[in-house]
């Protein structure tokens, strides 16, 4: 059987084409190096790297730049510590004059127990990086108006939460991610709160464009085998998306039929 049937469109951000829909993030592991395995294994094209929290180059030491092979993989730079506009945008402006990138993932959150998306700071910031001509992946809650009017914007993508950042437990709400995709004309990643690789392949049969995630590799008791989990997870969820389940039904509904059998045959 040919395999072109199991074709699929790459995930287009901006100017970037992506094979693997599973975008990785760069937090949390025990060193450089399994950093870079744990990238390898998971089969991603697109690593997330927090601004204020890495070493550009300015100190002495290594630098987890000096673990991420720029040639295989497109650096998404994030403004994940910010909690007003004005701090997210000077992140964003600094991650593309140092990492040469129109990519950010706009992260402008409330507060720093919940670690929620602050939805007033995401609107002001989306909207300059937008009129900046950057290509921006937005972090947000899975408020499907929200998403909507983010998209308005010009963004390249909107990034709802499954649940809460690191909580591992996975999509709270599919209605609400259903609807969002229903609602939106730009590629829609689940991003934050999974926790194993059932839930990339149950966000992915949603119909969403991908999924980001780090705590739920780097966090796990051998993340280098589950990165390789998230990444068949991922293609998985997207194959039997692409292929369509079967309706839920209250009542059984024979597989083997004696309607519209062969000739001759009987049941299995």
């Amino acid at each position: 059987m040919s395999e072109d049937i199991l074709e699929d469109g790459p995930l287009v951000l901006g100017e970037v084409r992506l094979g693997s829909r599973l975008l990785v993030g760069t937090g949390k592991y025990k060193d450089f190096e399994q950093t870079r395995a744990a990238l390898e294994l998971s089969g991603t094209e697109c690593v997330t790297v927090a601004v204020r929290r890495v070493n550009l180059g300015q100190d002495p030491g290594p630098s987890l730049l000096d673990f991420v092979d720029r040639e295989r993989f497109h650096l998404l730079p994030n403004t994940a510590g910010c909690y007003d506009a004005t701090s997210a945008i000077r992140t964003a402006e600094l991650a593309r004059d140092l990492l040469d990138t129109r990519l950010v993932k706009l992260e402008v959150l409330g507060d720093e127990r919940t670690l929620l998306p602050d939805p007033v700071g995401t609107l002001e910031a989306a909207r300059e990086l937008v009129e900046q001509g950057f290509d921006v992946l937005v972090y947000c809650s899975d408020d499907a108006r929200l998403c909507a009017r983010l998209a308005e914007l010009g963004v390249t993508s909107v990034m709802p939460a499954g649940s809460p950042i690191g909580s591992g437990q996975g999509v709270l709400n599919p209605n609400a991610i259903r609807i969002i995709r229903e609602l939106v004309d730009v590629p829609v990643i689940v991003d934050a709160g999974v926790g194993g690789a059932a839930d990339v392949a149950a966000a992915m049969e949603l119909g969403v464009d991908g999924v980001l995630l780090n705590t739920a590799i780097a966090g796990a008791r051998e993340p280098l085998r589950m990165a390789m989990a998230m990444k068949w997870a991922c293609a998985a969820g997207r194959q039997a998306f692409l292929a369509g389940r079967i309706p839920r039904k209250l009542y059984a509904n024979a597989s083997s039929p004696l309607e519209g059998t062969i000739a001759g045959a009987g049941p299995a």
